[in-house]
């Protein structure tokens, strides 16, 4: 497996990459249309795109966006294929965005890991008056993703109740990439 940029001439990856939002991501990108125009959004001058190829085909896509004048950089998205997971490929495309990032002068990566299927003990709830009580006794109840980051070095550090609807929200995770300057 070799980790490289994404580019708009690889129109074959561009495409096998949306191919995986579709599949895995289906709340975010119902459509190739939608996530055709997610993936080619990524190519911008200062977003980083990177994939995992096995031979020409994509076994994952990691994203990342500049935050904060690039203090602070969001992966989004991250998606390896189905049965290519639990192999180490999610693990080292954020390894390698974690490194892009870092080379880029960033501190920090978050993600937003996003709960609309009822895999954790925050969905189907109201998370009001004190979210973050109920982030404290967060458990996973079936499979969701914020478990991957946690073995990767994210913390929570917050959730946007209702985020994608009553009941869904959006889990944010975060991870010091550089060491603090003194």
């Amino acid at each position: 497996m070799r980790i490289i940029d994404l580019t708009a001439e690889n129109e074959s990856a561009v495409q096998q990459a949306a191919a995986l939002l579709v599949e895995l991501l289906p709340e975010g990108w119902p459509t190739m249309e939608a996530a055709l125009q997610e993936v080619r959004e990524s190519l911008a001058p200062g977003r980083i795109s990177r994939i995992a190829l096995e031979g020409e085909a994509v076994l994952g896509w990691v994203g990342g966006l500049e935050r904060y004048r690039g203090h602070v950089w969001e992966l989004h998205p991250l998606v390896v294929r189905r049965e290519r997971q639990r192999q180490g490929i999610g693990r080292a495309l954020v390894a390698d965005l974690e490194g892009r990032v870092r080379e880029r002068g960033g501190n920090t990566l978050f993600v937003g890991a996003d709960d609309e299927r009822g895999e954790t003990s925050l969905a189907g709830i109201d998370l009001y008056p004190d979210p973050l009580e109920h982030v404290r006794r967060i458990r996973n109840v079936s499979g969701h993703a914020y478990e991957f980051y946690q073995k990767l070095g994210y913390v929570i550090v917050g959730v946007v109740p209702d985020a994608n609807g009553f009941g869904k929200p959006d889990i944010y995770l975060a991870k010091r990439i550089a060491p603090p300057k003194e």
